[in-house]
């Protein structure tokens, strides 16, 4: 998932893999840029994002809803090349 914010454009676009994509209709996610948007005209960007996080995590989570506990996929670790 990608949140792209064009702060100077007071903008919002949300990039998903073909999986989510394939999922996920289109307006949840303008539904979701909109309601960051009216955020950013406000001048709130912090709460842009925080909405906007918690809005594609809820919506994940409704999509695709966890079926264990969870699990880490990725190592904690930082990689050192």
């Amino acid at each position: 998932m990608l949140i792209y914010l064009l702060l100077a454009e007071r903008g919002v676009e949300i990039i998903a893999d073909r999986g989510v994509s394939a999922v996920v209709a289109p307006a949840e996610w303008e539904a979701i840029c909109r309601e960051m948007e009216a955020h950013l005209r406000e001048g709130s960007y912090e709460a842009a994002a925080l909405a906007g996080i918690h809005a594609v995590s809820d919506l994940l989570a409704q999509h695709f809803p966890g079926s264990r506990a969870p699990r880490r996929e990725q190592p904690d670790r930082p990689v050192v090349l």
